[in-house]
């Protein structure tokens, strides 16, 4: 059993993984420790892996779950590592992964392969923590609202940076991004499967809140946001050669800083397949428009027993 100890990094959100050497594998007992933290802290850290490749990741990714095709939509980069290339996008505005399809996420795995010189942080937020700071006539009028997605996104991101001129590599991941159109309504606040704790689901994808226009939808987005990106309930990583970052994707949101101008980025990304959300009530998600099949199975996950001890 590996000498896995886990470092604590905020109140709300992350945590430094130290004492276990990814490459070797992970035996069950390990797999469920590490899937414990991601649990109790959302956003989980493993330094000096530098012995971990894309193979060795997806390896890992079997290990705590079901690894999902690489995207629903971007497809010409492979099958099931995403390469993070700073050449066609930046992600630069908070979101949660693929909210746009019926079966969220479980996870990412996110390894770092060529790192710019200077900048190019990744920040996570803790919806878990947000929702439970809400205060009462919000957290009611949050618990009653969906919210319909899509990955027709420009509307929703930075408008300014929408504007500036496009590169060739851009511009052809944009529109191999919205090549297949996925429309879906979630519920605002759903119940996370395996904690049962209650989370926002809001972010980049969402176009507006069902039975309000675009201007109430805006603004109501904002005042959520906002709560969600609270300095207090996030962490900011700044990468090395050899991390690997894992969040829970149904308790997070992330933020790629694009502050390294035009230098180099690149990470290899693993997915693990979710479930359907439901909100407090036990409704699920409906899906508006797209099969997301082909991209990843519905997995329900057992709320599981944590193991004894995190740290040993």
């Amino acid at each position: 059993m590996s000498t896995l100890h886990v470092v604590k990094l905020g109140a709300h959100i992350g945590a430094r993984i130290d004492g276990v050497d990814l490459a070797r594998g992970v035996d069950p007992d390990t797999a469920a420790r590490i899937n414990a933290a991601l649990l109790e802290h959302k956003v989980i850290f493993f330094r000096g892996q530098h012995d971990l490749d894309d193979e060795g990741q997806l390896e890992l990714a079997r290990a705590l779950g079901t690894p999902t095709t690489a995207h629903p939509t971007v497809t010409s980069r492979g099958a099931k590592v995403l390469p993070i290339d700073s050449r066609y996008d930046k992600a630069n505005a908070w979101h949660t992964d693929v909210t746009f399809v019926d079966r969220i996420p479980k996870a990412s795995l996110l390894r770092a392969v060529t790192l710019p010189p200077y900048g190019g942080t990744t920040a996570w937020a803790s919806t878990e923590a947000a929702y439970d700071q809400l205060p009462e006539p919000l957290r009611v009028l949050a618990e009653n609202l969906w919210a319909v997605h899509t990955n027709q996104y420009d509307y929703a991101g930075d408008a300014d940076a929408r504007l500036r001129p496009l590169a060739d590599t851009e511009r052809q991941y944009l529109e191999e991004f919205v090549s297949d159109y996925y429309e879906t309504e979630h519920p605002v606040v759903r119940v996370h499967p395996e904690t049962g704790r209650k989370v926002l689901l809001v972010g980049l994808f969402v176009k507006h809140f069902v039975g309000l226009g675009h201007a109430e939808s805006a603004t109501l987005l904002n005042l959520l946001q906002a709560r969600i990106t609270k300095l207090e309930n996030t962490i900011r990583w700044n990468w090395e050669l050899g991390d690997l970052a894992i969040w829970d994707n149904r308790a997070t949101q992330h933020y790629a800083v694009s502050d390294y101008d035009d230098q180099f980025r690149r990470l290899s990304r693993v997915t693990l397949a979710g479930d359907i959300p439901v909100d407090v009530a036990g409704r699920p998600s409906r899906v508006i428009a797209g099969d997301a099949s082909s991209y990843s199975p519905v997995v329900d996950p057992v709320r599981p027993a944590a193991p004894a001890s995190l740290a040993s």
